[in-house]
């Protein structure tokens, strides 16, 4: 797959404003450069370049973008903070290091604009739930955050480990619920209640992942997003996850997902403060 079919069409109907920030995307590169061990659990997506990305912002009218680390790559950040540095200050990172990084590589890393951890709790994750209470004791004194995706229908078992992290958690993909799940499920309660704590953030995102029903409203997951937007848009940011690693083969229409977005929304405000106001103090964004 090349990166034009990367690119949807058109841009959105629903123009975005300016500042917007995609809090979720990845980027690969030249294997050469960046090599992927034979074993890694996942290969990069091809025409998931930062080239390529580049387009896919102008296209949709992005401002701002937060790079997360692929678990293609595992514990080598340089294709993610080379990614970085071609956005310049309208970029983030989301890296996966372990205990065996050293306090000036974390700075390091800071000053070159990363801002969150990642764990995949998922088939093919580089960090386990043993590493998750000592890294975030480092990582909070650099300012990060936990960025957790797990399956949402267990978010009630680990409840109290992740309300009781000493750094900011964001949750990935609503949940991340492998299978859609009603709005009483115990593990979107489990949700509701970490973002009732105040130092929770979800993004509102990848609904196509999950959804049994599928494009184009995918309304059996977005009525989670929509229900969270609706109670919690002070603790929601969006994001595209471009450029779709779970489905590779076959990605969304970026342009109809931000259109769905602004539907959720209901209102410009709202739809302003989860796209720049809320990213803005989550990254550090000016």
């Amino acid at each position: 797959m090349g990166a034009a079919s990367l690119l949807p069409a058109d841009p959105p109907r629903t123009p975005l404003p300016p500042g917007a920030c995609d809090c979720h995307m990845h980027a690969y590169g030249d294997p050469a450069r960046y090599p992927v061990p034979e074993d890694a659990p996942f290969r990069p997506v091809e025409g998931g370049s930062i080239d390529a990305y580049l387009a896919l912002r102008e296209r949709l009218g992005l401002t701002r973008a937060v790079v997360v680390q692929p678990s293609a790559y595992g514990f080598d950040n340089r294709c993610t903070m080379d990614a970085v540095a071609r956005l310049g200050p309208d970029g983030r990172a989301v890296v996966v290091v372990d205990e065996s990084a050293s306090d000036a590589e974390l700075a390091a890393l800071t000053a070159q604009g990363a801002r969150g951890l990642r764990f995949f709790m998922l088939p093919g994750g580089a960090l386990g739930w043993e590493k998750l209470a000592p890294m975030a004791a480092r990582i909070a004194e650099h300012g990060w955050h936990i960025q957790m995706q797990m399956d949402g229908r267990f978010l009630e078992e680990r409840e109290a480990d992740l309300a009781h992290l000493p750094c900011p958690l964001v949750i990935d993909h609503n949940g991340k619920f492998l299978k859609p799940v009603g709005l009483d499920h115990p593990g979107l309660k489990a949700l509701r209640r970490l973002l009732d704590g105040g130092r929770t953030w979800v993004k509102t995102s990848g609904v196509y992942e999950t959804s049994l029903e599928g494009a184009p409203r995918y309304s059996d997951t977005a009525a989670i997003a929509r229900h969270l937007i609706a109670d919690y848009p002070e603790r929601c940011v969006w994001a595209t996850n471009w450029p779709h690693p779970s489905v590779p083969g076959s990605p969304p229409d970026d342009a109809l997902l931000s259109d769905l977005f602004a539907q959720w929304c209901g209102s410009e405000a709202v739809r302003a403060r989860i796209l720049v106001e809320n990213p803005a103090i989550l990254y550090g964004f000016e």
